[in-house]
C-alpha cells in the first residue's frame, strides 16, 4: 500500500476539542450553554444509536443536549408542533430531526418548518440556496467534514479537478457546491454517467458517495489522487455469519494507486457528528449576535 491514510477519527477528535473550547467561551459571554435539540420519531435501531452518540458528544463538548423521543405513531401535526416549540426556545441553538421519519410524515414539510438559522443539518431549502449562492448558512455535516479533511491534507484545493460520485441532496450536491467554492473544477457523476471509470480517472480528488460497496476500483484512479470514501456498507465477512463494513471504494486496490485515502471505518464517519457540534456552536454565536471566527474551527 502506497497511499497515505487520512485519519478522520483523529481530525474529528481535534475538532470536538476546538468546539469545546468555543463552548466554554460562549457560556462565559452569555451565561448559558449552547444547546442542540434532537428529535427522534419511532424506534429505528440505527437512529437510536446515532441519537445516543450525538447526545453523549454534545454533553462532552460542554453544550446542552435536548432529546425529544416520540412514538412511531406520532402525527405529522404533533411533530411540527414540537419543531415550532424548539424554534421559539432561546435555549436551543440547533435543531436536528433524525431521518428517516415514519412513512406517514412528510420529511420535506418537517425540514421546511425548522428555523433555517437553527438548521444545523443544513437541509432547509434556504440553507441549500445560501450554499449555492455563497451566502453564510449551514451546510450538511458529512460533505463539510469531507472538505475539512481535504484541506487538511492538501492545503489549497484551487484549480484541482474533482469528481463527486453521487448526487444526493445530503452529500453529493452540497459536496459539489463546497468544492466549487474552493475553486475546484467539479464533475458530478452518477448512475447514468457514461464511462464512469474514465471520468473518475482524470480527477485529482475523488469523493465516492454512491452507496454501492467497493464500486470504485484502483484502476479507475489517477495515480496520486486523493480519495474520500463516504460510503458505509455492511457486507458478508470472511467467516460465515459475520459481516464487515466497507466503503464505496475498493480500498485494497485503490490504496496502491491513490496518494491519500480515507479508510472505512475511521475516515469520514467520525467527522459527521463532530461537524454537527461545530455547526451548533456556530449557530449559537450567530443567534446571540456574537462575533466568532468560524474558520478557526
Amino acid at each position: 500500500m502506497s497511499a497515505a491514510i487520512i485519519d478522520g477519527k483523529a481530525f474529528a477528535e481535534g475538532l470536538r476539542a476546538r468546539v469545546g473550547t468555543a463552548a466554554v467561551g460562549f457560556e462565559a459571554k452569555t451565561g448559558r450553554k449552547a444547546g442542540l435539540a434532537v428529535v427522534l420519531v419511532g424506534e429505528d435501531p440505527a437512529s437510536q444509536v446515532y441519537v445516543r452518540n450525538k447526545g453523549k458528544q454534545t454533553l462532552a463538548a460542554g453544550m446542552n443536549s435536548f432529546e425529544h423521543k416520540l412514538p412511531a405513531d406520532t402525527s405529522e401535526a404533533d411533530l411540527l408542533a414540537v419543531v415550532e416549540q424548539l424554534n421559539n426556545d432561546p435555549a436551543v441553538d440547533g435543531i436536528l430531526v433524525q431521518l428517516p421519519l415514519p412513512a406517514h410524515i412528510n420529511e420535506q414539510k418537517v425540514i421546511a418548518t425548522i428555523n433555517p438559522d437553527k438548521d444545523v443539518d443544513g437541509f432547509h431549502v434556504v440553507n441549500v440556496g445560501r450554499l449555492a449562492t455563497g451566502l453564510p448558512g449551514f451546510v450538511p455535516c458529512t460533505p463539510l467534514g469531507c472538505v475539512m479533511l481535504l484541506k487538511d491534507r492538501l492545503g489549497s484545493l484551487s484549480g484541482l479537478d474533482a469528481v463527486v460520485i453521487g448526487r444526493s441532496n445530503i452529500v453529493g450536491k452540497p459536496m459539489a457546491q463546497l468544492l466549487i467554492a474552493q475553486s475546484c473544477t467539479v464533475t458530478v457523476a452518477h448512475s447514468r454517467t457514461k464511462d464512469l471509470a474514465e471520468v473518475v480517472r482524470r480527477a485529482d480528488i475523488v469523493v465516492a458517495a454512491v452507496g454501492r460497496p467497493e464500486m470504485v476500483k484502483g484502476d479507475w484512479l489517477k495515480p496520486g489522487a486523493t480519495v474520500i470514501d463516504v460510503g458505509i456498507n455492511r457486507v458478508s465477512g470472511a467467516e460465515e455469519g459475520k459481516t464487515k463494513l466497507v466503503g464505496d471504494v475498493d480500498f485494497a486496490s485503490a490504496a496502491n494507486v491513490a496518494g491519500a485515502i480515507t479508510p472505512v471505518p475511521g475516515g469520514v464517519g467520525p467527522m459527521t457528528i463532530a461537524v454537527l457540534l461545530r455547526n451548533t456552536i456556530v449557530a449559537a454565536h450567530r443567534n446571540a449576535g456574537l462575533p466568532f471566527d468560524e474558520n478557526a474551527l
